[in-house]
This record gives C-alpha cells, sequence and structure tokens, in this order.
C-alpha cells in the first residue's frame, strides 16, 4: 500500500512504466537455517532441503525497497514436506540487524516488522500428493485466508505478483473457495487481478491453477531459471562461482550476507544457485524500464516467454532457454554486489 500515491500519479500522467514498486507475494518452500543441501546422504529429514531458497530470499530483501512486499508465504518444505514460517522469521531476525544500513542508502527498505506482519504459514504435506487430497472444503490456511483478503482489497486496483518458489496450494485453495462460494463475475473479477511466476511446478496445484483458470495470467519457467546457475552451459561461471560469492557477497557485508548458503541443493555444487531468483527479477528489471512485466514476450532479467496457446494467457520458455537469463548475468551480479555492501555497518563518524 506504501506506493499507491505512486501509482495513481503515474496513471494520470499516463506513465505506466513508471509503476516501480510492483505487489508482491512469495510462496517458498523455505527451509530451517540450519538447512543441510538435500543432495546430501545424512542429517535429519527437517533439516535436508533446497538451501537456494535462502540463497534466493537473501538477494530478495535487497530489493524489498523496489517492490511492495505484501506477503511472505511457506510453503510445505524439507524432505519431512513441512511448512513452517520459523524459517523465514529467522531470517528476518537477522534482516533485522541490518536493515538500518539499508535506509542510509534508501528509506524505502521495509522494517522487519512490516514484513513479519505479512510472514503466513501455508499446509504442510503437500507434495506428491493428488491434487484433489491437497484443496477443497477444509482445505483453508493462514496463508490462503491472507490471499484472498489482498486480492480482494479494492482499496488498490494493482495487481498481485504471486511468486512460486515453492507449491502454489495456497493460492489454489483461494481460488477454489473463491469459486465456490461467488458469482461467475466476481471469480473473473477476482482472477483478473492476479499475476503468476512459476517456478517449474512445484505441487499439482500449478497444473490445476492452470488447467482450471486458462485466462490466469501466467508465466511458467520450466528450465530457463536454471540460467541462475553459477554453471549454467554458456555462461561465465566467474560471475557467479563461489571465489566471486565470497569476494562481493559473504566477505565483509554484515551478518545477512554471512549466512548466504555456498551451495543450494548438491553439497558439491557451490556457488550462486538462486533458481527461484528469475521470479523477482522479472520485476526489478520492470522497474528499471527494461522490460514491460505484463508482456513476458519481451527480454529482461527474469527470463523471456512465449505464449503457449491464444486462448489461454498462459507463457512458456522462450526456445533460447537458460540464455535467456544469463544473458544478464554481468549486469544482475554487479548490482547484487553493489547492494550487499549497503548492509555494512557504517563506519565510524
Amino acid at each position: 500500500m506504501k506506493n499507491l500515491v505512486i501509482f495513481f500519479v503515474c496513471l494520470a500522467l499516463g506513465l505506466n512504466s513508471l509503476m516501480a514498486q510492483p505487489r508482491v507475494v512469495v510462496s517458498t518452500d523455505f527451509p530451517p537455517l540450519g538447512v543441510i543441501p538435500g543432495g546430501a546422504e545424512f542429517g535429519p529429514d527437517h533439516l535436508r532441503s533446497d538451501a537456494d531458497d535462502v540463497q534466493s530470499m537473501i538477494r530478495f530483501l535487497l530489493y524489498t525497497n523496489e517492490l511492495d512486499v505484501e506477503g511472505l508465504i511457506a510453503s510445505a518444505a524439507t524432505l519431512a514436506n513441512i511448512a513452517d514460517k520459523r524459517g523465514i522469521l529467522d531470517l528476518l531476525d537477522i534482516y533485522d540487524r541490518i536493515d538500518e544500513n539499508l535506509r542510509r542508502h534508501d528509506p524505502a527498505y521495509p522494517t522487519a516488522d512490516e514484513l513479519r506482519s505479512v510472514t503466513w504459514t501455508g499446509r504442510s504435506d503437500s507434495h506428491a500428493r493428488p491434487v484433489e487430497e491437497i484443496i477443497g472444503e477444509g482445505m483453508d490456511s493462514e496463508a490462503s485466508e491472507a490471499i484472498i483478503s489482498l486480492v480482494d482489497d479494492a482499496s488498490d486496483p494493482r495487481p498481485i505478483w504471486f511468486l512460486f518458489w515453492g507449491g502454489s496450494r495456497e493460492l489454489a485453495q483461494a481460488l477454489w473457495k473463491v469459486r465456490e462460494t461467488r458469482k461467475e463475475s466476481e471469480v473473473e473479477q477476482f482472477v483478473e487481478k492476479i499475476r503468476v511466476y512459476f517456478i517449474a511446478l512445484q505441487d499439482g496445484t500449478s497444473q490445476w491453477l492452470m488447467d482450471e483458470f486458462p485466462e490466469l495470467f501466467v508465466i511458467y519457467s520450466e528450465d530457463n531459471w536454471r540460467g541462475m546457475f553459477y554453471d549454467a552451459p554458456g555462461s561465465d561461471a566467474s560471475l557467479a562461482d563461489l571465489e566471486w560469492l565470497y569476494r562481493h557477497i559473504r566477505w565483509g557485508n554484515g551478518m545477512l550476507a554471512a549466512l548466504y548458503p555456498e551451495a543450494g541443493w548438491y553439497p558439491d555444487r557451490r556457488g550462486v544457485m538462486e533458481g527461484d531468483s528469475p521470479s523477482f527479477l522479472h520485476l526489478v528489471s520492470g522497474v528499471r524500464g527494461i522490460n514491460d512485466p505484463e508482456d513476458p514476450s519481451q527480454p529482461g532479467w527474469g527470463g523471456q516467454f512465449i505464449r503457449a496457446q491464444p486462448d489461454r494467457n498462459h507463457w512458456i520458455d522462450h526456445p533460447d532457454g537458460q540464455k535467456t537469463v544469463w544473458r544478464w548475468r554481468a549486469d544482475v551480479q554487479e548490482d547484487f554486489a553493489r547492494r550487499a555492501k549497503w548492509m555494512r555497518d557504517p563506519y565510524p563518524e
């Protein structure tokens, strides 16, 4: 809501490209901060997970001055298939130690309390189950109810971007409930306000959403997101490998930077993985005027896409694949490294 005035000023001036802070909800299968890479062969299931969500969230927090963050959802995570917002809240406790440093560079950075207030838990036990078992009567959650309230808010006409780093069960439940309880015209109005960016399809509800709502705006990155990996074929690994990571992010930039995991799912592949980051980088490059997020055919930091079928508002990977993401690596990493320095404690006067 903090940028609604900017929205109306831009709208009045016909400057839609200057809607600088899109409304964003992130759904992430976020692990505990003591996460053990899931590809390891040791450790309890509740700690074994994909550490690259922590990587992406640290980068994401450095862009919250440019995004209107309206929700952080913990979806089912870890090999134990648990949804628990504690991991996100623990990371926000660390963010709380450095956010004043960020606001020295831009007062638009939200406080940790503001982010905590919109952090919600979804439902556990979502993976590898039929869709009819995970949405429907009695399947509401803190997160699905919050989604309905957000979309229903008539005071803010801007669309809401739902970025799925994990399962989409909570949005699916919200849409199921709205369709079951409202008139067709009201459902259409609800759907029109939603934008979705899928990083792969991480539970059964993602395909259900596309099948049941052909008019729903969906970007489905099936493989393009792998262009974020430091070792993506054809990319310059020196801009994202472990040496780069230590030199530009982990060393000397404060507590949050030091928590950036060395690896993602596989402990022997150490460097920037961040497969989920293209979802919000699609919006960040839009803020910079590189692309229009509402037109995924345009190249941007989050990749490039083609419309799958003319009668569906769904976009799939451009034939150039991972290159549509890693081609921007020099710019993306330079900006990340610059912002990482903002986390440092200020030097004494």
